[in-house]
């Protein structure tokens, strides 16, 4: 049937009518789409069933099944989904493992919602379960305490690298296939070695640019869309983000406007400059800008907290100080310090957040320094933030200064001619935290498209000034905060006279730490006192403008 053509009809079969060859043409392409998009008997028979907070009953296929039950994704179950927000916030306790689960969910919803209202775009049943895979994985290469490992510990250790997580999600799942035997399951279900590419530049983007026009591999041009379902590179907007938007959000106690569902039933694929792309109705660009700002205010009430981002450099601190004592056993019982394990996925398999308590727990008189700074964290005796600014509108500094900075500070000692004890660079920590929509100083709705209900074949950008003028001028600003690591009034105080100083040369507002209240950065309490002297038409939160 997948070879059938009209000059097949025609002088192999026997139809000399044109017509009736077309006829007959047209009617098995339609049964070739039926076998495609056919479920196998299997995949009723063997539904699972989770029970999710977020998703409710989803349903997962045996093959995804399969995959859930190996170590390698079962180590997802002690990877905290933020980190060290878990220390701050105590209901941030969710993993990667149900996060990986709810992403795998909406990709499959997705794919169903365009394949049941564009059955021209030919989604199979195999493009779907390519995608679920993808969701369902695309999580396997985060280190422990997530973000913090890839973002900070390995920069720190191996500053030349330039590993991601996303590159250790391939690796882990081509050393879970190869681990578990599961490439004849896969053959089972219908998927070969190019649904398997198909998957991996869903996570990672493309392997090789072997073609300047369609660099993939996994599926043709024409399929261009499903590659913005589970890691949208071009927008940002992807099922990726809607999970961890309703799973951080339920989980930190904190509210979002944002319906993910609503924006699916709207969604529909458009070519746009020769590719097809995921629009949006025209109507759906307020519930995007929700989208952003729920971002937004994720990150400045839970994933940038000072507190927060300060207990990440002291674990930071203690597993650096450790890299070079402790080790993981890998392939072949070879021994591998931390930052090695990134190379070996046997070791890497065992590089949980418990590597925390176990060093804690170690009698090794080589980690007495990381145990001395993880029981400093247990105790809450924490680096201390002595005060925060911003530079500039317009103004942006490199990560790369912060040494100069540290130097910049701590000169006005001298300059100053202050009395007492003396700083030094090595004292302080400073955090340069970007706060923004996803891409940078873009907005990232200018690189959405939309279509309206009169015209749905036709997509359009629709630019913030068409939405409202309540909206941000701005999509990004900076922050600098510093911290202290000594913890002595004196020092604390000295070093607040420095960043002052720094600060006034520097023409930048300086917000001590403890005398500015940000409505943002902590969710109300119920029941406080003010709650009781505001009026009830007074109680709404103070939110940031648009």
């Amino acid at each position: 049937m997948d070879k059938l053509t009209e000059e097949l009809l025609h002088k192999k079969i026997g139809v000399r009518v044109l017509g009736k060859r077309l006829e007959l043409l047209q009617e098995f392409q339609n049964l070739k789409k039926l076998r495609d998009n056919a479920r196998p008997k299997v995949f009723l028979d063997s539904l699972k069933v989770f029970n999710d907070p977020i998703h409710g009953h989803i349903e997962v296929h045996p093959l995804c099944v399969q995959i859930i039950d190996t170590p390698q994704f079962q180590r997802l179950r002690y990877i905290k989904q933020l980190g060290c927000s878990y220390l701050v916030f105590p209901g941030a306790a969710h993993n990667r493992f149900e996060h990986s689960l709810g992403v795998s969910h909406l990709a499959g919803i997705l794919c169903r919602t365009l394949q049941e209202r564009q059955q021209d775009l030919n989604i199979t049943e195999k493009d779907i379960l390519c995608v679920e895979i993808a969701g369902l994985c695309h999580d396997l290469g985060h280190g422990p305490f997530s973000h913090m490992f890839d973002q900070l510990f390995i920069p720190a250790v191996r500053p030349d690298s330039n590993w991601t997580h996303e590159k250790a999600s391939m690796d882990m799942f081509d050393y879970l296939i190869e681990a578990n035997q599961l490439k004849d399951v896969f053959a089972k279900y219908g998927l070969d070695a190019q649904d398997i590419s198909f998957i991996k530049e869903q996570i990672a983007g493309p392997q090789e640019q072997h073609n300047k026009s369609w660099p993939y591999r996994g599926r043709t041009k024409d399929k261009s869309f499903l590659y913005e379902i589970v890691a949208n590179k071009r927008n940002g907007i992807d099922v990726d983000k809607w999970d961890y938007f309703l799973r951080d959000c339920h989980n930190l106690g904190i509210s979002s406007s944002f319906d993910c569902h609503r924006f699916m039933k709207f969604s529909r694929v458009i070519e746009v400059d020769g590719k097809k792309q995921i629009c949006a109705r025209d109507k759906e660009v307020g519930n995007l800008y929700d989208m952003f700002h729920t971002r937004n205010s994720l990150h400045r009430r839970a994933y940038q907290h000072k507190v927060n981002k300060i207990i990440e450099s002291m674990l930071v601190e203690a597993l650096v100080k450790a890299n070079d004592h402790f080790l993981v056993k890998g392939k072949e019982g070879k021994m591998l310090k931390i930052s090695e394990a990134i190379d070996d996925m046997v070791a890497y398999t065992n590089m949980t957040d418990d590597i925390i308590l176990q060093i804690m727990r170690s009698d090794d008189p080589a980690l007495a320094e990381s145990r001395r700074i993880l029981e400093m964290v247990q105790r809450r005796q924490l680096y201390k933030c002595i005060g925060q600014t911003q530079p500039p509108d317009g103004t942006f500094i490199d990560r790369n200064r912060v040494p100069e900075m540290k130097e910049e500070i701590i000169g006005a000692q001298e300059t100053k001619d202050m009395d007492g004890v003396q700083l030094t660079a090595d004292q302080l920590i400073i955090h340069i935290v970007d706060l923004n929509y996803g891409m940078g100083r873009k907005n990232p709705i200018d690189h959405m498209r939309f279509y309206s209900k009169a015209n749905p074949q036709q997509a359009v950008v629709v630019r913030k000034g068409q939405v409202s003028q309540m909206l941000p001028e701005r999509f990004a600003e900076q922050h600098i905060r510093v911290y202290c690591k000594r913890r002595d009034p004196e020092y604390i105080n000295k070093a607040f006279e420095c960043f002052q100083s720094w600060c006034d040369k520097k023409n930048y507002t300086v917000q001590k730490a403890g005398n500015v209240h940000d409505p943002e950065l902590t969710p109300a309490k119920s029941g406080s006192q003010e709650d009781n002297r505001t009026p009830e038409k007074q109680k709404s939160r103070t939110r940031l403008s648009m």
